[in-house]
């Protein structure tokens, strides 16, 4: 995994503010939206939705503020329409950027986009310019500390996950998209706790940032791309060494 995942167990490990649970309700809020909207109300019949639901009672979203998100997409709930659209571009030292947007105006977002972007070292570039880069893929992660990875990787394997990897502090189990439903039931139904799962894009390969000031820059531009509530997700090749990564984060 990219140094990426490394920076986003750091963060997570220091803990969420109120204000970073807000913005993350708030992304939440909008896939379920654009969820019900794309494929209808009905979880058992809707992939996308099924997995923003898990997403959401993951971090403990009240379940009426997951119903009003649904109805909201269904119509039976007035609501903002979001336009998705994805997003190219380079950071410091040359490192790919991928993001995924929901919004509900595209001018302002680019604009907003665009000027982090080249006032941290990056720029916007061509649709196209690193998706090549990426591999959609199925990620779950698990705390080390819930289970065993014996037992982790016998469940998560025979329901059809590829690898599992625990280089980032925690279990994070990489499999095929389309069968990120079957390997998270499965986990679950062994009384397993499961901290993350979505449909991810990893990189093929990874840019080394061995300069500290790119490095900070890096993790900035991260970090305010990440609090704009128009974006969904940043992904990124970038890696730190972990020393690196947590002396920055101090």
């Amino acid at each position: 995994m990219s140094g990426h995942s490394k920076w986003a167990t750091i963060k997570r490990k220091k803990g969420k503010t109120d204000a970073e649970r807000g913005k993350k309700f708030t992304r939440l809020i909008k896939e379920l939206t654009t969820a019900a909207r794309e494929g209808g109300g009905d979880p058992d019949g809707n992939p996308r939705l099924r997995t923003a639901i898990a997403s959401a009672k993951a971090e403990n979203m009240p379940a009426d503020n997951i119903k009003r998100g649904i109805l909201k997409g269904t119509g039976e709930l007035p609501g903002v329409t979001y336009e998705a659209a994805t997003y190219e571009g380079y950071g410091p030292g040359g490192v790919a950027l991928y993001l995924e947007t929901l919004t509900d105006n595209k001018n302002r977002m680019v604009a907003e986009i665009r000027h982090t972007l080249t006032k941290y070292g990056g720029n916007l570039g061509a649709s196209g310019c690193v998706a090549w880069m990426f591999d959609k893929r199925g990620v779950i992660t698990v705390d080390t500390d819930v289970t065993d990875e014996d037992t982790l990787m016998e469940v998560a394997l025979e329901a059809g996950a590829d690898d599992m990897t625990s280089d980032t502090g925690a279990f994070e189990i990489i499999m095929e998209a389309g069968v990120l439903d079957d390997v998270r039931t499965a986990i679950e139904a062994k009384g397993i706790k499961i901290e993350l799962a979505e449909v991810t894009m990893i990189p093929q390969n990874t840019t080394k940032l061995t300069k500290e000031n790119e490095a900070k820059s890096m993790l900035k531009m991260i970090d305010i791309l990440e609090d704009n509530e128009d974006v969904q997700k940043v992904y990124s090749n970038f890696d730190i060494d972990q020393d690196m990564l947590e002396r920055l984060a101090e």
